[in-house]
């Protein structure tokens, strides 16, 4: 059993940057891939990027890819997502998730997920 828990969510203005963190129970993640998924309000759940955990490669929705830049820290069991020149519209609960599948962009791939944590950008 994997549990997640997201941190890192506030209130920002347009343009500004936030560091969300995933922070995994599991000591050895190393079988894993690890996704970050976002839901706006009356809005499905959106598939943000995804890290391999053993090497490092990353995936990213079109969305976000130049702004949003996702990482790890084996000795932590943590995982990043680093959200840099905000948007209103990339107002949403953020949602890590782990999935033992690669390129896995949608949200019932993934097996394990963390409770999720508010981000809002203000314009």
């Amino acid at each position: 059993q994997v549990q997640l828990v997201e941190s890192g969510g506030g209130l920002v203005q347009a343009g500004a940057s936030l560091k969300l963190s995933c922070a995994a129970s599991q000591r050895t993640l190393s079988n894993y891939n690890m996704g970050w998924f976002r839901q706006a309000p009356g809005k499905e759940r959106e598939f943000v990027g995804v890290i391999r955990w053993s090497g490092g490669s990353t995936e990213y929705a079109d969305s976000v890819k130049g702004r949003f830049t996702i990482s790890s820290d084996s000795a932590k069991n943590t995982v990043y997502l680093q959200m840099n020149s905000l948007k209103p519209e990339d107002t949403a609960v953020y949602y890590c998730a782990a999935t033992p599948r690669w390129h896995a962009t949608q949200d019932y791939l993934y097996a394990y997920w963390g409770q999720g944590t508010q981000v809002t950008v203000s314009s």
